[in-house]
């Protein structure tokens, strides 16, 4: 007799397997459950192993929605588990509009297509219109189509740059949200009527009735707004590598640019096709070690002026730069988030932008001393988008993760393609004048102090650890860091200072060697990682120390990322 929790199990899966709509996650379970009763071996173990991974509870939808591995079961992602999703975003959509529309959008990975379909059937069966986009098309096309169909509500079907074998689903609102990322309380409203949903059974599908948008009617209106981001005056002379790392941004930023009048980037030939598997790279996302280096051998053998990437649901954005001295030996180095924002942020500027500049507690405080010399406002938030977007009065947005939102009117979220257009049209500009992005950066570092990042990041397989070094570091918070002194400790859990409460830690320190530092600490929202956000500032007297201020900036981060690796025990 197998025991209780094993009996269970197998009862959940039997239930499940009865239900799937899915041939294919049905035979992966049937195969799963033929290993699990057969005879006692290793592969019976493992077969027991994934099966209580996948049944032992629920994949939960939250801010983020829905991220996980495909697969049966539900904590995977997988047509039962999007319908059910589908089905209680349409009851809570019901509240407001009987008859409201669900514009939903898909990218290329697996089964992409699949949950899009099977939403738009949920939506059309409860009495709401639902529209596809024309084809699998980057996220920010989505986030625009909400705002510009004035649409109750927007699905992106995406996992943006995680692994090849996983899949989302991002929801957004109209009315009140503008279009943007859901916030509380409208994620734990969607998520009480998910798990009011009972069979699968019971949720009716349509077998039409939906609408599929042709481009003419969705596509060309994004293009001609993602055009009027730039000067229809300035100057054009850029030569650009670009790569959509096998996502789905090429022929949209390639549309992008020849509708404002770019030369056409050369584009990376093996990743410019989409691929869900993503062969060339370890992880599809331009932050991750080795990700750019077909763009930057691509770049070796064009001499370009710039570098670009867009993740793979283009919703990102990754700026290079030539440096003969790169750490890499590519001779292009990558700008970080919280370089690329400052200089978006110093071009707006520049450009007699009015409004609130806005990003998060995780990045760096330069955008705040851009802005108040500039005399604008500016917001914090916390991590995402999702806060970023409902800054009052939003004018421009960055988050470090890659995230740029130039044009907020238009799309209430990070826009991978209209922020290339503003990074070529700073650096068209920049090159006219005999000058590039990194002259503009030294600038930026004379005038408001060197602000130096970095992270220290944890990719765990067993997300207990997470818990284990916040708790840690909760219970002995370290007073000092690489020499610094720790003059605060924060447990963000708590709210205040005007946000809302989240699990995160923030200290910030002080020392001779440099003007402040903060250290900010916190599990991600999107994937199995521990992220340790980092900054320095060092003040800069003139242009002949700023190679010292960079390397003690450089210094003193690495001894943070050693100090504070001992004090959360990874």
């Amino acid at each position: 007799m197998k025991p209780t929790a094993a009996t269970d199990l197998l009862t959940r899966a039997r239930t499940w397997l009865a239900e799937d709509p899915d041939p294919d996650t049905r035979a992966e379970l049937t195969g799963l459950l033929a290993s699990v009763e057969g005879d006692a071996s290793e592969e019976h173990a493992r077969a027991w192993s994934e099966l209580s991974a996948r049944f032992s509870g629920t994949l939960q939808f939250g801010t983020a929605g829905l991220r996980g591995e495909m697969g049966a079961g539900p904590m995977r992602m997988n047509r039962a588990v999007v319908i059910r999703a589908a089905a209680g975003l349409a009851a809570y959509l019901r509240r407001d509009a009987e008859h409201g529309l669900v514009v939903i959008g898909y990218d290329a990975r697996h089964k992409s297509y699949d949950f899009a379909r099977d939403t738009a059937a949920v939506m059309v069966a409860a009495g709401l219109n639902a529209a596809l986009l024309p084809g699998p098309l980057p996220t920010p096309v989505l986030a625009f189509a909400v705002r510009h169909l004035d649409a109750a509500a927007g699905v992106m079907v995406t996992a943006s740059h995680n692994p090849p074998r996983d899949n989302g689903y991002k929801v957004y609102l109209g009315g009140e949200l503008e279009g943007s990322q859901i916030v509380p309380p409208h994620d734990a409203g969607i998520a009480d009527r998910i798990a009011a949903i009972g069979s699968l059974d019971q949720v009716p599908l349509a077998e039409g009735g939906w609408e599929v948008l042709s481009e003419a009617e969705i596509l060309e209106p994004y293009l001609a707004r993602a055009a009027a981001v730039v000067d229809p005056h300035a100057p054009r002379d850029l030569s650009v590598v670009y790569t959509p790392l096998h996502g789905v941004g090429r022929d949209t930023l390639l549309a992008a640019f020849k509708r404002a009048g770019f030369p056409t980037p050369s584009t990376v030939v093996e990743q410019g096709e989409p691929d869900p598997d993503f062969p060339t790279v370890g992880f599809p996302n331009p932050e991750e070690q080795g990700a750019m280096d077909l763009a930057f051998r691509t770049a070796a053998a064009l001499s370009p002026d710039l570098v670009i990437a867009n993740d793979p649901d283009a919703d990102r954005l990754a700026v290079a730069v030539a440096d003969p001295g790169a750490a890499n030996g590519t001779g292009w180095r990558m700008l970080s988030g919280d370089e690329v924002g400052a200089l978006l942020a110093a071009h707006l500027v520049a450009k007699r932008a009015a409004g609130t500049f806005a990003t998060t507690i995780v990045s760096s405080s330069l955008l705040s001393r851009i802005a108040e010399t500039a005399g604008l406002r500016y917001a914090e938030t916390l991590t995402g988008f999702k806060w970023i977007s409902r800054a009052e009065d939003l004018r421009y947005g960055y988050e470090e993760a890659l995230g740029y939102c130039v044009d907020p009117d238009a799309v209430r979220d990070k826009d991978g393609i209209s922020a290339a257009l503003t990074v070529a049209e700073l650096a068209a500009d920049l090159k006219q004048s005999g000058r590039t992005l990194g002259d503009l950066l030294d600038d930026l570092a004379l005038t408001h102090g060197l602000h130096a990042t970095d992270q220290l990041s944890l990719r765990v397989a067993d997300l207990r650890l997470i818990g284990e070094a916040m708790a840690r570091l909760r219970e002995q918070p370290p007073t000092a860091l690489a020499g610094l002194r720790v003059d605060s400790a924060e447990d963000l859990e708590q709210g205040g200072a005007g946000l809302p409460p989240t699990d995160g830690l923030r200290y910030r320190l002080s020392g001779p060697s440099v003007g402040s530092a903060r250290v900010v600490v916190r599990p991600s929202g999107t994937e199995p990682k521990l992220k340790c956000y980092l900054e320095v500032v060092v003040p800069v007297a003139s242009g002949d120390v700023l190679a010292d201020a960079r390397a003690t900036a450089a210094g003193v981060l690495a001894a943070l990322k050693r100090d504070l690796a001992a004090a959360g025990g990874f």
